[in-house]
């Protein structure tokens, strides 16, 4: 089979609707790791939710994948990523933080080595040497950093505590995108930063409507839903 006709049977497989994300990712494993990866990159820039976030899901374990075959192959496509949410790249990086994110719970060596970038993209550059900082302003782009920070804090909650995640997020509380209010209620909860709690009880009573994609589903919900959510975990971790 030509890449072509490989690359073409991926991108079937991503929007088949009659099969879940598990079925898709036991058939593309049969795949090379690399070839589905390439496939994969250009789905991620797609408007159409269901392709768009598939790809996601399987970019992240078929990285993970091509990094027990060869670590360095897959440090390259995480570098790749980086380098797409770079000014100088020309592009704009979708999906690129959330598939870092699939691929970091996917595989530890991963998440040891770029959790820091997934971190520093919600953090200013500094003036001392160890304040290195890549803040994305592209609501869009924060969406995704956000999404990213809540599936690695719900699979390697520890490498964001001891990156001391938590200040850096309370701005997205007050941000005038409801998916961003939502997705920082889901990491204030999951990390346990105490200092959100009052902000998060404003939230109790946001009734804008959400949808947020989570291990193959999308689920429909309200950001006030998040809030209450984020308040019990909260209150359980005083």
């Amino acid at each position: 089979m030509s890449r072509r006709q490989r690359k073409e049977d991926i991108l079937t497989l991503i929007g088949r609707e009659d099969l879940s994300l598990e079925d898709i990712s036991t058939r593309l494993a049969s795949y090379p790791a690399q070839d589905v990866i390439n496939a994969l990159f250009p789905i991620l820039c797609r408007t159409e939710p269901l392709l768009r976030w598939r790809a996601v899901s399987c970019m992240g374990r078929s990285v993970a994948r091509l990094a027990e075959e060869d670590l360095e192959a897959a440090r390259i496509v995480m570098r790749r990523f980086l380098w797409s949410l770079n000014d100088e790249s020309g592009g704009i990086g979708w999906g690129a933080p959330e598939s870092m994110a699939e691929a970091m719970c996917e595989h530890a060596v991963l998440a040891q080595e770029y959790a820091h970038m997934l971190v520093s993209y919600m953090r200013e550059d500094g003036e001392e040497p160890c304040q290195d900082g890549n803040y994305l302003e592209h609501p869009l782009l924060q969406r995704g950093v956000l999404w990213g920070v809540v599936r690695l804090s719900s699979c390697q909650p520890q490498l964001l505590f001891d990156k001391e995640v938590g200040p850096e997020l309370l701005p997205y509380l007050h941000s005038d995108d409801a998916e961003i209010r939502a997705l920082a209620c889901s990491a204030v909860g999951y990390l346990g930063i105490k200092a959100a709690k009052g902000l998060v009880a404003q939230l109790a009573a946001d009734n804008a409507e959400v949808t947020l994609y989570t291990q193959g589903q999308f689920i429909h919900s309200r950001v006030a839903e998040y809030a209450a959510r984020a308040l019990e975990q909260l209150n359980d971790a005083s």
